[in-house]
This record gives C-alpha cells, sequence and structure tokens, in this order.
C-alpha cells in the first residue's frame, strides 16, 4: 500500500475516528486505526467493539492496500509533522513508513484481517434524519443519562420514532430531560431505540448540522452515514422505565426566574454544600426566593433572588449539581419551575421558546434535615 495526502486531510481523518479508540483494551489490534485505499482516497476506521466509525478523506493512492497503525502513535506522529505532503507506505504486513519534508518514521501495525469486522446493518432499509434535528435532542437530553452500572438500560438515550414526531429522554432516576421534535411523515418505522450516549457524542461531533443523515437497524445495532462517514454502535437491549409516570400532571406551584441569576445563586451556595449530597434549601415566597445551606463541618450560607412565584409557601431541597446542569441546557433567558410538594418530582422548562420543539426537565427533590 502506498499513497499520499495532505497534511490536513490527515488530521481530519484521525481526528474523525481517534474518540472511537478505547483507551484500555485486551485486544491489541483495537488500540490500531485500520487505514485502507477506497476508489476516492483513504479510509479510517476505528472501533471498541461497541461504537465503530470510518471516515474517508481525498488523497493521492500509488498502490491500493490495507493494514493496522497503532493510533495514539500515528496521531502524534501527525500532530508535530510540517505542512508537507506526507507519504505513507506499507510493507509486507506489519512495517508502515511515514515521509513528510525530512521527517520519517517507522511503525510497527498489525495485519488488517485482525481487525474486527463493523456490524451488519442493511442500508436498503434506512430511513433519513437531518443532522441538526438529532444533534438538537442529543445536545438537550444527553447530559442526564446514568452512569451507574447498576441499571445499564438508564446508561442509555431512549430514542422514539414515532410518525409525527421524534422524541429522546434520558434520566438517572434523579433527574430527568425530555425533548420531542414534530417530523413530517417520519420515513422511520415506528419504535424506542436505546443509544448510549458515547455513540451519540460522536454523531454531534461528526456529522454537519445541514447533513442528511441516512439511519438503518441491525438486529442490535444502529447505523448512521453520510457520503464520506458512518458510525455504528451496539444498541442497549431491554424495556425502558414508563418515564411518563413520573413526570407530574398536577403541579399546581409555579415560578419564574431569570436563568443566569439563578445560576449564579445556585453557585454561590454549591461551595458551601455538601460535596456528598449538593443539598440545598430553596424557599418560595411571592416574589422572592431564599436560599441557605448548612453543612455541619463546613459552615452555612444564605441568599435570596427575586421570582415570580404562584401559590403556597414552600421550602425544598435539591442537589444543586443536578439543577445547575439543567440550568446549563435551559434555551432560553427565563425558565419556569412547577411544584406540587416538598417530597414531589419538580419540572423545569424554559420560558417564551418560540421553537416547535417542546423540551421539559425534571428533579426529584431532596429530603430537608431538620
Amino acid at each position: 500500500m502506498k499513497f499520499t495526502i495532505s497534511r490536513e486531510k490527515l488530521q481530519e481523518g484521525l481526528q474523525a475516528v481517534t474518540a472511537a479508540v478505547p483507551a484500555k483494551t485486551t485486544l491489541p489490534v483495537l488500540a490500531n486505526l485500520l487505514v485502507e485505499t477506497t476508489e476516492r482516497g483513504i479510509r479510517f476506521s476505528a472501533t471498541d467493539l461497541d461504537i465503530a466509525v470510518s471516515t474517508e478523506v481525498s488523497a493521492d493512492v500509488e498502490t491500493p492496500g490495507a493494514i493496522t497503525i497503532p493510533a495514539k502513535k500515528l496521531s502524534e506522529i501527525a500532530r508535530e509533522l510540517p505542512p508537507s505532503p506526507v507519504k505513507i507506505t506499507a510493507s509486507g504486513e506489519q512495517r508502515v513508513t511515514i515521509e513528510c519534508g525530512r521527517s520519517k518514521f517507522k511503525l510497527l501495525g498489525l495485519p488488517r484481517d485482525e481487525f474486527p469486522t463493523f456490524p451488519s446493518v442493511r442500508f436498503n432499509d434506512s430511513w433519513r434524519v437531518k443532522s441538526g434535528e438529532l444533534q438538537k435532542l442529543i445536545s438537550h437530553t444527553a447530559f442526564a443519562v446514568s452512569t451507574e452500572e447498576s441499571r445499564p438500560i438508564l446508561n442509555g438515550v431512549l430514542w422514539e420514532l414515532r410518525e409525527e414526531r421524534m422524541r429522546m429522554v434520558a434520566t438517572n432516576g434523579h433527574r430527568l430531560a425530555k425533548m420531542e421534535l414534530p417530523v413530517e411523515a417520519s420515513s422511520a418505522p415506528p419504535g424506542d431505540l436505546i443509544v448510549p450516549p458515547k455513540a451519540l457524542e460522536q454523531i454531534r461531533r461528526l456529522f454537519p448540522a445541514e447533513e442528511e443523515l441516512e439511519i438503518a437497524r441491525g438486529d442490535n445495532h444502529l447505523g448512521f452515514r453520510s457520503p464520506f462517514t458512518s458510525v455504528f454502535t451496539r444498541l442497549v437491549e431491554g424495556p425502558y422505565p414508563n418515564y411518563e409516570q413520573v413526570i407530574p400532571k398536577d403541579n399546581d406551584r409555579y415560578a419564574l426566574a431569570d436563568k443566569a441569576a439563578l445560576t449564579s445563586a445556585l453557585k454561590r451556595m454549591s461551595v458551601i454544600a455538601s460535596d456528598q449530597t449538593h443539598r440545598i434549601k430553596m424557599s418560595f415566597n411571592t416574589g422572592m426566593l431564599k436560599f441557605s445551606v448548612t453543612t455541619p463541618d463546613l459552615g452555612e450560607a444564605s441568599d435570596e433572588l427575586p421570582v415570580n412565584y404562584t401559590g403556597d409557601q414552600l421550602d425544598i431541597g435539591f442537589n444543586a449539581t443536578y439543577l445547575l446542569e439543567i440550568l446549563r441546557y435551559m434555551p432560553t433567558e427565563q425558565v419556569r419551575l412547577t411544584f406540587k410538594a416538598p417530597e414531589r418530582a419538580a419540572t423545569i422548562e424554559p420560558e417564551g421558546w418560540d421553537d416547535p420543539a417542546k423540551y421539559l426537565c425534571l428533579v426529584m427533590p431532596l429530603r430537608l434535615m431538620d
């Protein structure tokens, strides 16, 4: 195999796929990238066996072929190369020579046939989605997934496909994020898919917002592709919990608050909040929200903020970290919070959002200490 590629195209190809290379692996070939020639240039591929990414970039191919090259070393070399064309030659099954200007490197690769094959997803039954719509759903929900391994089903994002809409939901049992977008007569088969957030992050990162993605489902895999890039992911298997039953329908206390001011107050209170629970107390009265924190071995803090509040006086405790995380993804300057009682779920929604998407976040309260 022999080809010449610009330094920029080499870096572009490597940047697209190296995020799929596992940090630690017992299978040496997974630490490598598969580099193979195509009719249009060079295809780079990487996988950790759960997610697989491949992308094609233009290059001048002299001799076709394929080899796997250590991902970390190839990326480090590419980053330091001078701005000149890069000549890559593979001789035999393992030796790779990289030349650029006066620099020359020799690396040991592994044979192409040791690299795992990508999952079988047939694109003849595919459907299409605008990348920007998918990115919007991902960026507003994926942050809420669980990172605990005790309930693997919550380690994925639920993607609901229906004829008139698509929706993504993520939760860790203490907080939840849900966004829904109307779609014009979707070509997607109706169904529920549970997708690992790592795969969704690749989709958000790799595909431009204006691109239309082709998506297809295999037995327990999902494939996304554009003309030059493909992402495959294993789906999380099992039934997703009935999240609808935890979303309150009868919250009758409302507060409208300025998002920036609320965020600032929560950050100040977090300094004194417990590192374990991050618990803060919020007391809502007509026109005013009072914050208070007491951490026995540290001290106490208080603050207040003008808000528009409707309902009986309310003292409620929250994990400040969860609230701050939700506020970071709220797309409006004002937010609407709703409550029922100190032990019932509260909701947070954007206020005055003139967007066809519907967005709602939920957070469970913490019990206040007497």
